[in-house]
């Protein structure tokens, strides 16, 4: 399998993170695929050019993480990290969509942050920012989900909080947050998370 991928995007090493939980990480070769070769490296297949883009044995494309998450959690049967039924899958979906919600908005929160300080928008600004502290709220209220097993919505939570760490867009996201401060500090250790650290751009 091939994954196109940046080494800055959080959702990139969420699929990263479930192919290393999953025992597979061995049968994926990685690709760097920059913004400005996009068209020519993922048009055929992805019409959206976003990265992460999974090319499948077969020369099947999936996109975007989510999919490419669920379709590596379908390949091998243990740990099962997409709860097949219950209650238990959709507080796992319900979680991982906090997660890539929080990351979509920092990671455009991150970009308006890094354009000329005449060409930013305050309304945008703000309310990326009043979106990624919702999140944050909300996660540090429901930590204790968060610990009761491993599956896709941990992954998506600790993928988010990394990217706050690596981009510092909103500065200590930890204060006023203890207990989620204190899930990341012991989910950050586990080794898929260890051999993921984002580069700064």
């Amino acid at each position: 399998m091939k994954l196109f991928y940046s080494a800055a995007s959080p959702f990139v090493r969420k699929a990263r993170i479930v192919s290393i939980e999953k025992g597979i990480d061995d049968q994926i070769e990685l690709f760097t695929s920059e913004r400005e070769k996009r068209l020519d490296e993922l048009g055929p297949d992805n019409p959206i050019l976003k990265v992460p883009t999974l090319i499948d044995d077969d020369g099947e494309a999936w996109f975007d993480s989510p999919v490419i998450c669920e379709y590596l959690d379908s390949l091998v049967p243990e740990p099962k990290l997409f709860p097949k039924n219950g209650m238990t899958r959709w507080q796992a979906l319900r979680m991982q969509a906090i997660g890539d919600g929080g990351m979509d908005d920092a990671v455009k929160l991150a970009y308006e942050a890094a354009r000329k300080p005449g060409s930013r928008s305050p309304y945008w600004l703000g309310r990326w920012r009043q979106a990624v502290d919702g999140a944050l709220n909300i996660l540090n209220s429901e930590v204790v989900s968060l610990s009761e097993r491993l599956s896709i919505g941990p992954i998506a939570v600790g993928c988010f909080l990394g990217f706050l760490d690596q981009s510092r867009v909103i500065g200590d996201w930890r204060a006023y947050r203890e207990d989620l401060a204190l899930w990341y500090e012991d989910f950050a250790a586990r080794p898929s998370m260890q051999n993921t650290v984002l580069k700064r751009k």
